[in-house]
């Protein structure tokens, strides 16, 4: 995978500010891919290989965490971010614009 890419896509969730989250179809919207929301995904899963990013910020399009990565819900509720009863961000009031 190029690293230039990688690095694109960590910058933008960089940015993300604590208290927000973004979707991956966001963040590939944002670095010029809208169609490629899975790439996304792929990069944040390898993440830990290029430094400390806010990774646990980013969630599906309908404010779902990712399924395999418990921690994720407890690290957003302690920047402040809940879920509603059906596991999901709000994206409403939750999502970085």
């Amino acid at each position: 995978m190029d690293e230039g890419l990688i690095y694109e896509i960590l910058s933008v969730v960089e940015e993300i500010p604590a208290g927000k989250v973004a979707t991956y179809g966001q963040i590939a919207a944002l670095t010029g891919r809208p169609k490629n929301s899975r790439l996304v995904g792929r990069i944040l899963r390898i993440s830990q290989l290029y430094g400390d990013y806010p990774c646990h910020r980013v969630v599906n399009h309908a404010g779902r965490p990712a399924p395999h990565w418990p921690e994720q819900a407890a690290l957003l509720r302690a920047e402040g971010v809940f879920l509603k009863a059906n596991g999901c961000v709000d994206l409403e009031q939750y999502q970085w614009r």
